[in-house]
């Protein structure tokens, strides 16, 4: 069960697990209905994916695809909802295929109720999965 009380400290909470590569703890800060959504997926990736099996199943390889260092420049806004929050932030690391460089820039709307992730709208860029070496294609990540 998550020990943070806000929205903010559970969503660096789970930074904090992406960076350890703690994907099952990661997965665990999810209610068992929450939703995640990809408003700008190219074709080919997922647009939606329902409840918290579909969410684990779809980052299960994430590690083995995107080696995650850090989120530099991570902005948490507060909504008039006090349950939602409006992330700005970047990731940082290498693609784990091509020994090469990731850098990802994110906007994230999250809901969360009674501590755990109800809903996560991720509006990451689809044209950087076109750059050489950012081929994401059938990896389970972004």
């Amino acid at each position: 069960m998550p020990t943070t009380t806000t929205p903010a400290d559970l969503y660096r909470h789970s930074l904090r697990l992406l960076l350890a590569k703690d994907i099952p703890g990661w997965v665990g800060l999810w209610a068992d209905e929450g939703v995640m959504e990809f408003p700008f997926a190219p074709p080919g990736r997922p647009e939606r994916l329902d409840g918290r099996e579909a969410i684990a199943a779809y980052m299960r390889d994430y590690p083995d695809h995107i080696d995650l260092h850090d989120f530099p420049d991570v902005r948490i806004h507060e909504s008039t909802d006090p349950g939602t929050i409006v992330v700005e932030m970047r990731g940082v690391g290498r693609l784990v295929a091509t020994d090469g460089p990731f850098d990802m820039r994110y906007i994230a709307v999250v809901t969360v109720r009674d501590g755990r992730f109800t809903s996560y709208r991720d509006y990451w860029n689809p044209l950087a999965v076109q750059a050489p070496g950012m081929d994401f294609t059938g990896s389970g990540a972004r």
